[in-house]
């Protein structure tokens, strides 16, 4: 097979069109989430971090970041911006000192409570262009897929 029909072959091959569909729609898709949680007076990383430790109870510093996505070095200043706005604080762990919990506060508890059933309705909206069926279809692709790539060296 000569160059041109192996480009012809993988011409015919959906990958690079799937990847370039699935990157357009995550940017549309993150751009408008980011402008919604942006009018409310957070960035998108400390919406992140307040709304792990509000669904999920207070974390150890140094799993934050890799439940959010996020560096390590980054966790610290963000951290500090949301303690300084005292919507969280830091508690020592009482059985090993080296590890240190952030915990949601009541100002903290009370903002994610004013904000999140609008921001939810704004997500609704976002993803309304799929019905309920075609949302569970995609979820249970992109996870698929998802799983398929992390295990791919």
């Amino acid at each position: 097979m000569d160059q041109t029909e192996q480009y012809l072959e993988k011409k015919q091959d959906p990958s690079l069109k799937l990847f370039v569909v699935l990157s357009k729609a995550y940017r549309s898709i993150t751009d408008k989430v980011e402008a919604d949680i942006r009018k409310k007076g957070l960035n998108p990383t400390e919406f992140g971090v307040l709304e792990l430790l509000f669904h999920r109870g207070d974390q150890p510093l140094q799993k934050i970041g890799e439940k959010i996505l996020l560096a390590s070095g980054s966790i610290t200043y963000v951290v500090d911006k949301l303690e300084e706005k005292k919507y969280i604080k830091r508690k020592p762990c009482p059985e090993d000192r080296r590890i240190t919990y952030a915990s949601i506060t009541d100002k903290g508890k009370e903002l994610l409570n004013d904000i999140f059933p609008d921001h939810w309705s704004r997500i609704e909206e976002i993803t309304d262009g799929l019905d309920k069926e075609e949302k569970e279809s995609a979820i249970k692709l992109l996870k698929k897929l998802g799983f398929y790539a992390s295990e791919k060296d």
